[in-house]
């Protein structure tokens, strides 16, 4: 049974220790009850058999078009391909898009199969082709650029007159690894081009680029991506209507999936009333089920989403515990209870943690019950240990900045790596995941493999870049940002800089790590690939998840308020 804190105690608490705690004044959920009133509204039986028979009859129509000559890669279907990837429905369509692809790289995996003497001028189908075998894992030569280069090894100036193969080749090379000089050669010519020529292209491909220049499709969310890229298809005269019809249907039938999960997930957090009894905390729910759906949306992952919104959540009350509220010698406290992970600690706590650590215990043990149906308790092991490492290191930056300690970039990155949370929520992404995760692939992330640290690189840093300002104000322990201004005498901007090569660099290892052969099955990979997709939306130019009332609060709605014109 869970333990109840009353928010008067609560109060009286942080009246009497008011003086000593720092606040920062995050403002309130934006959301309020609205997905409480979403979920209430009840579907017409009858039109959702209907939408449901016609969606099925789209889908098989698109994968006959899919088989249909399926040894030949055409420019037409490379067309396909691209389209079912970027409407975001590809995921009904795997095995026949692998299959495809397979028989494409084994043709001639060291150029694009396209690149005969009818096609080897043709930038964007070159490009086009590159990507998605390199989204596919296929390591194709980027070789196959130097045809675009002149005598004195530039890319070759007329290249500027076909904006559509330079958009398809800007976006092939955000899937560039380490020595791939040609590929950064590439981003660069491409990017200026661009940046020169401002809205200067017909509509919609000036969307397409403005949009790209902010957004690449490797480091986007797959459902905002898809959202954006239906407008600019529908526009295109040889758009194919039926998987125009079919993405559409098949956005809206996700999206009240997404709606009845989310009400579900805000019952509970409704139900633990952290908003008025843990005021100092950010309430954002929404934002975290948000952040969720972009590591995976797809409706068989449903538990994990459920499994590891709720882990998010907590994390992030917890984060606000050392970094906002705690006193050291109550972070003390907290540390050694999380680490015992018995419920009998709880009463050395004082009220306000014992809310947050008996919900916690309370979540894992939802969480062991699910396994437990499942044969497949084991993972609640390494759940476990993921959350504790967590919080030492939670503690250990809390220690810094009651000291007002500036460590030298290399023991800060140590710890910080992991106060990213991205080992853990890595971690207790696969806990839910069905057959397909093993204990091999636990041990593997236990680790350090190179994916995850690459991962946490961008979030970390990502995450330093775009709020150190604010935390700074408010007392909080010294980013990457102030440690490496200390360490090297640098100023912001140079420290800013340095800290943005970093993040390009731990995304070349990222893409390395896609490719086959790969460490772990790749349906794992791309749970850590997604996470870090979602820092490169979020935290791109603010901190979006803290001031959850701009960029993000329209991301909201896009997926799980407004549903697809039809």
């Amino acid at each position: 049974m869970s333990l109840q804190v009353s928010a008067a105690s609560l109060a009286t608490h942080n009246v009497q220790q008011g003086s000593n705690r720092r606040s920062a004044n995050f403002h309130p959920s934006i959301w309020g009850d609205h997905f409480l009133s979403i979920s209430s509204a009840t579907d017409d039986s009858m039109e959702t058999d209907l939408i449901d028979a016609k969606h099925l009859e789209l889908k098989e129509e698109i994968r006959r078009m899919l088989t249909a000559d399926i040894n030949k890669l055409s420019k037409k279907k490379v067309d396909l391909i691209d389209a079912i990837q970027r409407l975001g429905v590809s995921y009904h369509f795997e095995s026949e898009v692998d299959e495809i692809l397979e028989k494409a790289y084994n043709t001639d995996h060291h150029n694009c199969v396209l690149t005969d003497d009818e096609n080897i001028d043709d930038l964007y189908y070159i490009s086009l082709q590159f990507r998605l075998l390199r989204q596919h894992g296929y390591k194709i030569s980027a070789d196959v650029f130097n045809n675009f280069k002149d005598s004195d090894g530039n890319f070759k100036s007329t290249l500027i007159e076909d904006a559509r193969g330079m958009l398809s080749l800007y976006e092939a090379t955000h899937l560039r690894v380490h020595g791939e000089n040609i590929l950064d050669e590439a981003l660069a010519f491409t990017t200026k081009h661009f940046e020169s020529m401002g809205t200067q292209f017909s509509t919609p491909l000036a969307v397409q680029i403005k949009h790209a220049l902010k957004q690449p499709i490797h480091k986007g969310l797959q459902r905002l991506e898809a959202r954006f890229y239906m407008s600019i298809y529908q526009e295109d005269p040889s758009h194919d209507q039926v998987l125009l019809t079919f993405a559409k249907l098949d956005f809206n039938k996700l999206q009240k999936v997404h709606q009845k999960e989310l009400a579900d997930i805000t019952r509970w957090w409704k139900g633990l009333d952290f908003a008025h009894k843990l005021p100092f905390a950010r309430d954002r729910v929404v934002e975290c089920h948000f952040w969720i759906l972009g590591v995976y949306f797809e409706q068989k992952y449903y538990l994990a989403r459920r499994i590891l919104t709720k882990i998010i959540a907590m994390t992030s009350v917890i984060d606000d515990i050392y970094d906002v509220y705690g006193t050291i010698e109550e972070l003390e406290l907290f540390t050694a209870a999380i680490e015992r992970w018995d419920i009998s600690a709880i009463h050395q706590l004082p009220e306000y943690m014992k809310l947050c650590y008996q919900a916690l215990l309370d979540v894992y043990s939802e969480m062991e019950k699910d396994l437990a149906f499942q044969e497949k308790l084991y993972r609640l092991h390494y759940a476990k240990e993921a959350m504790k490492t967590v919080v030492k290191n939670y503690f250990l930056e809390a220690k810094w900045c009651h000291k007002k300690y500036v460590p030298k970039m290399d023991e800060y990155m140590t710890v910080a790596l992991v106060t990213s949370a991205y080992p853990m929520l890595a971690t207790t992404s696969f806990v839910g995941m069905g057959d397909i995760m093993t204990k091999e692939a636990f041990e593997w992330l236990f680790n350090n493999p190179k994916m995850v640290t690459a991962s946490s690189v961008v979030c970390r840093l990502m995450d330093d870049i775009v709020s150190h300002k604010f935390e700074q104000k408010r007392g909080h322990v010294a980013s990457s940002v102030e440690c490496f201004m200390k360490q090297h005498g640098a100023t912001e901007e140079e420290a800013c800089n340095e800290l943005q090569k970093q993040v390009t660099t731990a995304w070349k290892v990222i893409n390395e790590e896609c490719l086959r052969p790969t460490s772990v099955p790749t349906p794992l990979l791309m749970r850590i690939l997604n996470l870090t997709r979602v820092i490169d939306v979020i935290y791109k130019d603010e901190d979006g998840y803290t001031h959850a009332g701009v960029v993000l609060k329209d991301y909201v709605s896009s997926l799980l308020i407004n549903p697809v014109p039809i």
